[in-house]
């Protein structure tokens, strides 16, 4: 089962009703109005968000950033994806466009030690340079997905690869991506994208997926 951490739509829409109201808890015509723009935005992040995203995350973000329309969805991750990819030039990491997505594939040997959940020097370097064009991007989602291969017991690697992912996930916000663009995924040993009876194709298994996804205004 696939472990996740997410926000709820709930929480932001409380938060938002407590700022419109007025001291003598009547909500004023501003505030309100407020209120119904958010949650109308809200509403699409709901409708717009892809199947690995949670609603209620896209939700609250869709309310909080606002999204790209049209022609502007491709322009915009056409540029983003000129950067990852200088970013990433000479790290292992692979870069795949998927219609309007960005899947950048991170092998583990490379980002972490044996049995580790620390980031490597070098791939805290990467890493840096992916979160500034990140940062610089900000009508994006992120999931940050962790996987193993299929040695050892199964919980265990569910840990691993979520601990894998929540580190990426908590540098990349440490320099500089907003927290609520962001989540972390322990996936284990499913998806596999190698044979698990070769040690090459297990090398290939131990990953960690960032896969980034524009935010979509209401058509």
């Amino acid at each position: 089962m696939l472990n996740r951490r997410f926000s709820s739509v709930a929480v932001l829409a409380g938060s938002l009703a407590l700022a419109a109201c007025a001291q003598d808890g009547s909500m004023s015509k501003t505030g309100g109005g407020a209120l119904i723009g958010a949650l109308g935005g809200a509403a699409v992040g709901a409708a717009t968000g892809g199947d690995t995203k949670d609603t209620a995350q896209r939700a609250a973000i869709g309310a909080a950033i606002g999204g790209l329309a049209g022609t502007a969805v491709g322009a915009y991750m056409d540029n983003q994806e000129r950067e990852l990819r200088q970013d990433l030039q000479g790290t292992g990491a692979e870069l795949q466009r998927q219609g309007d997505a960005i899947l950048v594939n991170i092998p583990s040997g490379v980002t972490f030690p044996f049995d580790s959940a620390d980031l490597r020097p070098d791939a805290r370097d990467s890493l840096r340079e992916v979160a500034r064009t990140l940062a610089n991007n900000p009508k994006t989602t992120i999931d940050v997905t962790g996987y193993t291969d299929s040695t050892g017991p199964e919980d265990y690697n569910i840990d691993l690869s979520l601990r894998r992912a929540e580190a990426v996930m908590n540098y990349l916000i440490q320099n500089g991506v907003d927290r609520r663009r962001i989540e972390a995924f322990g996936a284990g040993e499913a998806n596999p994208i190698a044979s698990n009876e070769t040690e090459y194709g297990r090398q290939q298994n131990r990953r960690v997926e960032l896969r980034i996804e524009p935010i979509r205004a209401n058509a």
